[in-house]
């Protein structure tokens, strides 16, 4: 049984001027973790990746082990680079809040190191923010291209997000999509307890519950098999689903 959801397309209503870009920064934060095949390519895409606005780059190794923090640390003097080293394994979600207090950008993105994304699509991503069309824009895979991709990973990436749009009641395809981007003043006195996967469960819920607008615009996404690194689990799918209960009661 498939579940199907449908989301209209993102049309921007404004248009965007070179005055209201120009007066942006977007802050990309890349939590990483055992990721010494994929790192140094990755960084060379967030690098390259060419936007109508300034950008920074901000990288916290995640207490990773497979020699990903010797090829972090050759890159420590790259001035494009902030790059920080965890004391220990915290997690995807307590990386990702250790970063939103380094950031200076008013825009920001989650970027993952392992080049299931591309970041040649962030300016898709920023055109919904920059236009003031949406607080918040994620990018669906669900709308876009999947390559690789299970398809239990598919039907429980699917249930989660329908129980978010029960829920919650945001328009939304793709809840687990690593591509969020939003407006940095969301997060102001926002508290996140979850430190791992549910983190998405969670930020979601609350940037829902504080009125954020939500947008959606396709992006590609190339899978990975656990052999290759994939981090998530089919447990992590429980956690989530108790985090988006619990919050729309606590």
């Amino acid at each position: 049984m498939q579940l199907q959801l449908k989301v209209e397309p993102y049309f921007p209503t404004k248009q965007l001027t070179i005055k209201s870009m120009s007066k942006s920064k977007l802050s990309v934060l890349i939590p990483v973790y055992n990721e010494v095949h994929t790192i140094v390519t990755l960084v060379g895409k967030v690098k390259s990746a060419e936007i109508s606005i300034e950008k920074e780059i901000l990288i916290v190794d995640d207490g990773s082990t497979d020699g990903t923090r010797d090829l972090l640390n050759k890159m420590r003097d790259d001035p494009e680079l902030k790059i920080e080293f965890m004391d220990e394994n915290v997690g995807r979600g307590g990386v990702i809040k250790h970063l939103w207090k380094k950031l200076t950008g008013d825009i920001v993105i989650h970027q993952d190191a392992d080049l299931e994304y591309d970041p040649a699509e962030y300016q898709q991503l920023l055109n919904p923010v920059l236009s003031g069309d949406a607080d918040v824009v994620y990018g669906s895979r669900f709308k876009g291209s999947i390559e690789k991709m299970r398809a239990l990973n598919n039907l429980g990436n699917r249930a989660m997000t329908l129980m978010t749009r029960l829920l919650y009641h945001i328009n939304i395809t793709d809840l687990m999509t690593c591509y969020k981007m939003y407006r940095a003043s969301l997060i102001n006195g926002l508290s996140i307890e979850a430190n791992g996967f549910n983190f998405e469960a969670e930020f979601t819920a609350r940037l829902a519950q504080r009125g954020a607008s939500f947008a959606e615009v396709p992006v590609s996404f190339v899978g990975r098999t656990v052999e290759e690194g994939k981090k998530i689990i089919a447990a992590d799918a429980l956690y989530v689903i108790q985090k988006l209960i619990s919050c729309k009661f606590k």
